[in-house]
This record gives structure tokens, sequence and C-alpha cells, in this order.
């Protein structure tokens, strides 16, 4: 399999070009662009969150943890006295980095149901979803961005798969198939618990209009206009 460095300079790589892409078709602007890069960033480092000792859990944990922290101050700052209000946010950067992350870490497995088509679709529903409620961005931005993550997320997989082909031999290696898959054939607990969470997102999420217009102008037929001779 690929490591962190090769999969995060891929995934950067492909979403350049996406990004590119994009501002090509009239879809985002130019500055929009570095945007949608970090985010196709973030979706090809997602996959390895099953693994307990990788990069990408340590980040997503610890970037949990301190919004959890900062959730923490802004909920209780004006009812408690900020000794207290330390501590309470301290257990809960701990709770989430080290407790959560262990408890995670207990129930998941390396290239289970995080290495799956489904949930690269709950990945990109669940930033459209932050990014509309949350963020209070507009749909065209929010589906974007969660686009862009799936898009990420869908290059670690093909990579992964890619990695396990031994081209000098000529030969699959045993690791083959277990990266890019619809769903976790192993572990179909897993599998219902994420499609349960996929179709609870969709059915919140803000339909994608301005994106499919935006889509949809790439393909009108371009009005020719006749000089006065002509008419």
């Amino acid at each position: 399999m690929a490591n962190f460095n090769t999969h995060l300079s891929v995934a950067l790589g492909a979403s350049a070009g996406a990004a590119l892409l994009t501002v090509n078709m009239n879809i985002i602007t130019i500055t929009d662009a570095p945007w949608m890069i970090a985010f196709g960033a973030i979706g090809g480092m997602l996959p390895d969150i099953d693994s307990g000792h990788s990069i990408p859990i340590k980040i997503f944990f610890t970037t949990l943890a301190l919004l959890a922290l900062l959730a923490v101050i802004n909920l209780f700052k004006n009812h408690y006295p900020p000794h207290w209000l330390l501590l309470m946010a301290a257990a809960a950067y701990l709770g989430v980095r080290y407790g959560a992350l262990k408890l995670f870490d207990r129930f998941t497995s390396h290239r289970g149901i995080f290495h799956s088509v489904l949930t690269a679709v709950f990945f990109c529903l669940l930033m459209v979803c932050i990014g509309c409620y949350l963020l209070r961005w507009d749909n065209l931005h929010s589906w974007l961005s969660g686009l862009f993550i799936s898009f990420g997320f869908i290059v670690h997989l093909l990579l992964d798969e890619i990695y396990s082909v031994d081209l000098s031999n000529r030969r699959m290696k045993k690791s083959f198939g277990t990266a890019l898959k619809l769903y976790s054939y192993n572990n179909m607990t897993t599998t219902a618990l994420m499609a349960l969470c996929t179709l609870a997102l969709a059915w919140i999420t803000p339909q994608p209009q301005p994106l499919i217009s935006a889509w949809q102008k790439q393909n009108l037929p371009v009005k020719v206009l006749k000089t006065p001779s002509q008419r």
C-alpha cells in the first residue's frame, strides 16, 4: 500500500487538476480553487483513519479534540468560573483525543468499511451538511466541498489498489481488492451502520440544484448571432 506522503501528494495533484478544470468550466473562481484542493487532500487522507497508528487518524482526532475543547468553552463560558471551565475543556480534549480514539480503534479494522465507496458518499454528504448548516456556506460551495472530499477519498482507494499490483512480477498481491469496494464485505454490521448514517444524511442534505444548474450551463448550445445582412 502507498504511504502517507504518497497519498497526500497524489491527492493534492489530482485535486489541483480537478479544481483547475472546475475553474475552466466557470463553476468556481480561481480564489476558490485552493480551498477545493485542500478538501481533496483531506479526502485523500480519510480512508486511513481506521489504522490505529497512522498519521491521518492522529490528525483527525486531534482536530476533533480541539473542536470539542472550543465547543465546551463557547457553551459554558458564562456559566462556570475560569478554573472549572479550563478543567472541563481539558477533560473534553483528553476524552476525545485518547478515549474516543481508543474506542474507535477497537471497533474498526484497517481496510474495512472506511475503504469503501459507501463511506466516500457518507463523507461527501457530511461535508455538505456541515457547510450548509454549520458554516452557512451557499449550496453550490457546500456541495463542491463534499464532492472534492469524496474525490480525494476515491483517489486514495484507487492508489491502494494500484499498489496491490506487482508489475515487475506480473501478479496480484493478497491485498488486491481490499482497498476499493462498495462496502465492507466481511463486516455487515458496520456496513449496515454506515448505510443508515448515509441515508440519514441524504434525508437532510439540501438538493444540489445550483450545482446541477452550473453543470447544465456547460452543455447549452451556442447561440450564433446573425449579422444584419443574414436577417
